[in-house]
């Protein structure tokens, strides 16, 4: 009777172990899911997470479903894009730019959100401190409002004699102080500026047309997720432009000042990789760009009869000719 009951003790266990192993092996075997929501066009910003990732082992439609949206400058969308992918439970949310960071901080605090960028996340209410973060939300902060300044000055020595610049931005709600800090900054110089807004991309040639109409020199570009017709519109209105991120530059922009634009997003990525690992956003430092980029494109310039001096061409670190 003892071996009968033994057996069937053994059996139970055995069936109990059998069943452990198989939750085990079906968590296992789950697809990690990571959303990449952006607030601008992000099919490059999506290839260099997706490259990233892969190379920590996590390869899209094995073990990896990356469910992406992006709001493409639109940002009255970003609650519902968010929604749509919260709804599909993501382990990680990689939100681009403070407006999607903005919205999905709003709609969950439980699932972890990296930024990717934010340019004030501590005033913006993201984080407590960089060291510690505090909450669901961790990340990258890009330093645009620490280097308008210097960006300024490079204005002033390709443009000695220009009298006004034009501050263009949208309805990204970091834009205002930063849009502030760069007037300060031009008044010290010595050169007036104003602030003129594109709320979506529809409205950004109006805005270089009311530039042009109050005789700008320069037009200084707030960054923002891509707006890919901006090189074209400078072109058009005949208003160099001088941007904060050098991905225009490529496209026919004339010049940027920045941080590296495709490394912020491989940092990113491997922030997700120490989420998907178990990792608490609370206690991971925010992190700040390391790589800046001052690129020029003289094929542009050139177009648009500017010349370049040489001692700004030696500063450069990417020139496109």
């Amino acid at each position: 009777m003892r071996w009968a009951a033994t057996r069937r003790e053994f059996l139970a266990g055995s069936i109990a172990l059998c069943g452990m192993a198989g939750r085990v092996l079906a968590e296992t075997a789950r697809p990690k899911r990571v959303a990449l929501v952006t607030s601008g066009a992000g099919s490059a910003i999506q290839g260099w997470i997706r490259d990233t990732l892969r190379s920590d082992g996590y390869v899209e439609g094995k073990n990896l479903i990356i469910d992406f949206r992006e709001a493409k400058g639109h940002y009255a969308e970003l609650p519902r894009l968010l929604s749509e992918v919260i709804a599909l439970d993501p382990d990680v949310i990689i939100a681009e730019a403070t407006p999607a960071v903005a919205a999905a901080q709003k709609l969950t605090a439980t699932i972890p959100i990296v930024m990717a960028p934010s340019t004030d996340p501590i005033g913006s209410g993201f984080v407590k401190s960089f060291s510690h973060p505090g909450g669901n939300i961790t990340g990258i902060a890009n330093m645009f409002d620490d280097l308008t300044a210097k960006t300024l000055d490079i204005v002033r020595l390709v443009f000695p004699g220009a009298r006004k610049i034009g501050i263009l931005s949208s309805a990204n709600p970091t834009h205002p102080p930063l849009a502030a800090t760069a007037i300060r900054a031009a008044n010290a110089i010595g050169i007036a500026a104003e602030s003129f807004v594109a709320p979506n991309p529809e409205d950004i040639e109006k805005a270089f047309s009311g530039m042009r109409e109050a005789n700008c020199d320069v037009a200084y570009v707030l960054a923002d997720p891509p707006r890919p017709n901006l090189p074209s519109l400078a072109m058009k209105y005949h208003l160099p432009a001088v941007y904060q991120v050098n991905t225009y530059i490529p496209r026919g922009g004339l010049m940027s000042y920045g941080p590296h634009v495709p490394s912020i997003f491989v940092r990113a990525a491997y922030y997700v990789e120490r989420l998907l690992k178990g990792g608490n956003p609370a206690e991971m430092p925010v992190e700040q760009p390391t790589k800046f980029v001052f690129a020029v494109n003289l094929k542009t310039a050139k177009e648009m009869n500017l010349v370049i001096p040489e001692r700004v061409l030696v500063m450069a670190d990417e020139i496109i000719e």
